[in-house]
Protein backbone atom coordinates (compact mmCIF):
# COMPACT_ATOMS: atom_id res chain seq x y z
CA UNK A 1 0.00 0.00 0.00
CA UNK A 2 2.76 2.47 0.95
CA UNK A 3 4.57 1.77 -2.31
CA UNK A 4 1.45 2.52 -4.34
CA UNK A 5 0.75 5.74 -2.43
CA UNK A 6 4.36 6.89 -2.81
CA UNK A 7 4.25 6.15 -6.52
CA UNK A 8 1.02 8.11 -7.00
CA UNK A 9 2.41 11.01 -4.98
CA UNK A 10 5.60 10.97 -7.05
CA UNK A 11 3.60 11.33 -10.27
CA UNK A 12 1.50 14.06 -8.68
CA UNK A 13 4.57 16.02 -7.58
CA UNK A 14 6.10 15.60 -11.03
CA UNK A 15 2.85 16.84 -12.60
CA UNK A 16 2.79 19.91 -10.33
CA UNK A 17 6.36 20.79 -11.23
CA UNK A 18 5.91 20.31 -14.97
CA UNK A 19 2.62 22.25 -14.95
CA UNK A 20 4.16 25.10 -12.95
CA UNK A 21 7.14 25.16 -15.30
CA UNK A 22 4.94 25.32 -18.39
CA UNK A 23 2.93 28.08 -16.74
CA UNK A 24 6.09 30.21 -16.57
CA UNK A 25 6.06 30.26 -20.37
CA UNK A 26 2.28 30.73 -20.73
CA UNK A 27 1.98 33.56 -18.18
CA UNK A 28 5.37 35.26 -17.96
CA UNK A 29 3.95 38.58 -16.74
CA UNK A 30 2.62 36.96 -13.57
CA UNK A 31 5.99 35.42 -12.76
CA UNK A 32 7.88 38.59 -13.58
CA UNK A 33 5.75 40.45 -11.01
CA UNK A 34 6.83 37.88 -8.43
CA UNK A 35 10.50 38.65 -8.88
CA UNK A 36 11.93 40.76 -6.04
CA UNK A 37 13.46 43.92 -7.53
CA UNK A 38 16.88 43.24 -5.99
CA UNK A 39 17.38 40.20 -8.26
CA UNK A 40 19.22 40.80 -11.52
CA UNK A 41 17.90 39.56 -14.89
CA UNK A 42 14.31 38.83 -13.79
CA UNK A 43 13.22 37.61 -17.23
CA UNK A 44 16.09 35.14 -17.47
CA UNK A 45 15.64 33.94 -13.90
CA UNK A 46 11.93 33.27 -14.25
CA UNK A 47 12.48 31.37 -17.51
CA UNK A 48 15.31 29.39 -15.91
CA UNK A 49 13.05 28.55 -12.96
CA UNK A 50 10.32 27.38 -15.34
CA UNK A 51 12.75 25.25 -17.32
CA UNK A 52 14.17 23.74 -14.11
CA UNK A 53 10.67 22.89 -12.91
CA UNK A 54 9.90 21.05 -16.14
CA UNK A 55 13.20 19.17 -16.21
CA UNK A 56 13.08 18.24 -12.52
CA UNK A 57 9.48 17.06 -12.81
CA UNK A 58 10.38 14.76 -15.69
CA UNK A 59 13.59 13.52 -14.05
CA UNK A 60 11.68 12.63 -10.88
CA UNK A 61 9.90 9.94 -12.90
CA UNK A 62 13.13 8.30 -14.06
CA UNK A 63 14.32 5.97 -11.29
CA UNK A 64 18.00 6.58 -12.00
CA UNK A 65 17.51 10.34 -11.59
CA UNK A 66 14.79 10.42 -8.94
CA UNK A 67 17.00 11.28 -5.97
CA UNK A 68 18.95 13.97 -7.82
CA UNK A 69 15.70 15.46 -9.15
CA UNK A 70 14.21 15.51 -5.65
CA UNK A 71 17.27 17.33 -4.26
CA UNK A 72 17.03 19.75 -7.18
CA UNK A 73 13.37 20.38 -6.36
CA UNK A 74 14.27 21.13 -2.76
CA UNK A 75 16.98 23.57 -3.86
CA UNK A 76 14.60 25.25 -6.31
CA UNK A 77 11.80 25.52 -3.73
CA UNK A 78 14.21 27.21 -1.33
CA UNK A 79 15.60 29.46 -4.07
CA UNK A 80 12.17 30.76 -5.10
CA UNK A 81 10.91 31.26 -1.54
CA UNK A 82 11.94 34.96 -1.52
CA UNK A 83 9.59 35.50 -4.47
CA UNK A 84 6.73 34.04 -2.42
CA UNK A 85 7.60 36.34 0.46
CA UNK A 86 7.74 39.27 -1.97
CA UNK A 87 4.24 38.38 -3.16
CA UNK A 88 2.90 38.36 0.39
CA UNK A 89 4.53 41.70 1.15
CA UNK A 90 3.21 43.28 -2.06
CA UNK A 91 -0.39 42.10 -2.49
CA UNK A 92 -1.22 45.20 -4.54
CA UNK A 93 0.78 43.66 -7.42
CA UNK A 94 -1.49 40.61 -7.43
CA UNK A 95 -4.99 42.05 -7.55
CA UNK A 96 -6.57 38.72 -8.48
CA UNK A 97 -5.28 37.02 -5.34
CA UNK A 98 -6.54 37.31 -1.79
CA UNK A 99 -3.83 39.01 0.33
CA UNK A 100 -4.47 36.59 3.20
CA UNK A 101 -4.01 33.66 0.83
CA UNK A 102 -0.60 35.02 -0.15
CA UNK A 103 0.46 34.68 3.50
CA UNK A 104 -1.25 31.34 4.07
CA UNK A 105 0.55 29.80 1.09
CA UNK A 106 4.01 30.51 2.54
CA UNK A 107 4.07 27.51 4.91
CA UNK A 108 2.95 25.24 2.08
CA UNK A 109 6.35 25.71 0.46
CA UNK A 110 7.80 23.70 3.36
CA UNK A 111 5.27 20.93 2.73
CA UNK A 112 6.49 20.78 -0.86
CA UNK A 113 10.07 20.59 0.43
CA UNK A 114 9.11 17.67 2.69
CA UNK A 115 7.22 16.03 -0.17
CA UNK A 116 10.28 16.28 -2.44
CA UNK A 117 12.57 15.11 0.37
CA UNK A 118 10.57 11.88 0.58
CA UNK A 119 11.94 11.02 -2.88
CA UNK A 120 15.56 11.64 -1.92
CA UNK A 121 15.43 8.37 -0.03
CA UNK A 122 15.66 4.93 -1.59
CA UNK A 123 12.32 3.49 -2.52
CA UNK A 124 13.43 0.02 -1.45
CA UNK A 125 14.23 -0.25 2.26
CA UNK A 126 17.73 -1.48 2.95
CA UNK A 127 18.18 -4.72 4.84
CA UNK A 128 20.76 -5.23 7.51
CA UNK A 129 23.03 -8.24 7.19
Amino acid sequence: MMGTAKSVLKYLLAFFFVAAGINHFWHPDFYLKMMPPYLPWPAALHLLAGLCEIVLGVLLLIPRWQQLAAWGMIALLIAVYPANIYMALNPHLFSGMNPTALWIRLPFQFLFVAWAWWFTRDSVPSTKR
